[in-house]
């Protein structure tokens, strides 16, 4: 039997046009409501299964009140929203809703929304259970998984929201800091999924220039631009039937957002200088961005960040999950020895304590590359001591204060950036550029510095030498 669903809209139009979609699938829907004081009276006597809610209701009383409440009686509900400031979204946050829709509505958009929110309310483990219910977690993995191991509360439960997810076509939004292993966690989602058997296609916006990033995206059409001399099938094409990773998603420039925006409401894609076409894929997108902040700035659009926010996992950095050092460290050990030798090389008491002292600001990636460095190196079986990274605490060349007060973060971002690019020489790109030394990438940090306008500073520096 299909839900009981209580639309909670002040806009006549907007809760018929939803009305009408539910309706039209086989939804049983209550009376509308139009104020939370309307939504209390009708959740008493219609009981409903799950609340569609406007966030910003005209009255003394706000969605974001009436969420509070609903989460209290344990009843799950989605926010509906046409645009909504950074504080906003953080006070609906704190509700713990099961997701954000974006005005206006989709009839597609709503009812994946709806079943993804109802699955994981009727699939949600008890309190009681949590522990034996993560540890089933990681016992239920697949064989082509199982290197994913872990003792961290922190990152079974990504991976438990990740398990949940994959058996829905839902759009998932991976966060995280740089290295944390996103990227390891859209395949692994892909692989739970029924799609696991058709194309995995992982694209990093950030590494592909502005000028080429639509063409590799959609594809173009055979003399579509000057250099065309063949059609060329974009990422979008490449992946259908199975999954797009959208890495770094953050990176994507204003005017193809809005391009990607159709890809998710309508499964069509248009190459340059093509006809649209029809395209089957799930999209798994990532950044170690604030897209709220994004947003907020207006370098992201409100109504994408709502599309792609349907499902967030968000990924600990290394620091949040110290008691999986030793075992990251044995599996790269196990899968970078072959280099050295036939069998696995081992770490000293004092080597895995200088591992598990260190805070890695570059996460499980600059763990990886410092085992990798250190087999190479390594002169018997036995690793005894490393050789760990250089991080240092890079100081700004001028006071923490400047006219009598504490500087910005801004200032202080931009103080950290001219001090690592002249270390460096003001190289960029490449080993032991600028952007490595950052742990960002090059375009990254080419946008920061275009935005703090240290691209000018450095440009004025060549003239005058």
């Amino acid at each position: 039997m299909k839900a009981k669903i209580l639309i909670v809209e002040d806009i006549f139009i907007e809760a018929q046009s939803l009305n009408v979609i539910l309706t039209a699938a086989d939804y049983i829907t209550c009376t509308i409501a139009r104020s939370v004081p309307q939504a209390l009276t009708i959740l008493e006597k219609e009981k409903p299964d799950i609340v569609l809610l406007d966030i910003c209701l005209h009255g003394a009383e706000t969605g974001i009140d009436l969420g509070h409440i609903l989460h209290e009686r344990d009843i799950p509900f989605i926010y509906l929203s046409a645009n909504s400031g950074r504080k906003s979204l953080e006070q609906a946050k704190v509700t713990k809703p099961y997701g954000f829709m974006a005005k206006p509505f989709r009839a597609r958009d709503v009812l994946n929304m709806l079943d993804v929110a109802l699955y994981l309310h009727r699939n949600r483990p008890e309190e009681k259970q949590e522990s034996r219910g993560r540890k089933a977690v990681m016992n239920n993995l697949p064989p082509e998984l199982t290197h994913l191991t872990s003792k961290s509360n922190a990152f079974v439960t990504a991976m438990e929201r990740a398990m949940n997810v994959s058996s829905c076509d839902t759009s998932v939004l991976i966060l995280g800091e740089s290295g944390t292993g996103k990227g390891v966690m859209a395949e692994a989602i892909h692989q739970l999924s029924a799609r696991k058997h058709k194309p995995f296609i992982a694209v990093n916006c950030g590494a592909i220039p502005a000028n080429l990033i639509e063409s590799e995206l959609f594809g173009h059409e055979k003399g579509a631009f000057t250099s065309a001399i063949a059609s060329k099938c974009g990422k979008f094409e490449q992946a259908n039937g199975g999954t797009l990773f959208l890495d770094e998603i953050g990176e994507l420039p204003p005017e193809l957002q809005v391009k990607f925006l159709r890809v998710l409401q309508d499964r069509e894609v248009e190459p340059i200088g093509g006809h649209t076409r029809k395209v089957d894929i799930r999209i798994i997108a990532a950044t170690n961005k604030d897209l709220e902040e994004e947003v907020a700035s207006g370098r992201f659009r409100i109504d994408l960040f709502y599309r792609l926010h349907v499902f967030p996992v968000t990924m600990p950095p290394l620091r949040e999950r110290q008691e999986d050092i030793p075992l990251l460290a044995s599996y790269f050990l196990q899968k970078y020895s072959s280099m050295k030798s036939p069998t696995p090389l081992e770490l000293s008491a004092k080597a895995m304590a200088q591992l598990t002292s260190y805070l890695w600001p570059g996460n499980i990636r600059e763990l990886e590359n410092t085992i990798q460095r250190n087999i190479v190196m390594a002169k018997g079986q036995v690793i005894e001591t490393l050789e760990m990274p250089a991080f240092k605490k890079l100081h700004v060349t001028d006071s923490a204060r400047v006219n009598g007060r504490f500087k910005t973060i801004t200032e202080n971002e931009r103080d950290h950036i001219i001090e690592v690019l002249q270390s460096c020489n003001g190289k960029i790109a490449g080993k032991n550029g600028a952007a490595d030394i950052l742990n960002i990438n090059a375009n990254t940090l080419n946008s920061r510095m275009k935005k703090l306008g240290i691209d000018r500073l450095l440009t004025s520096a060549e003239k005058d030498t």
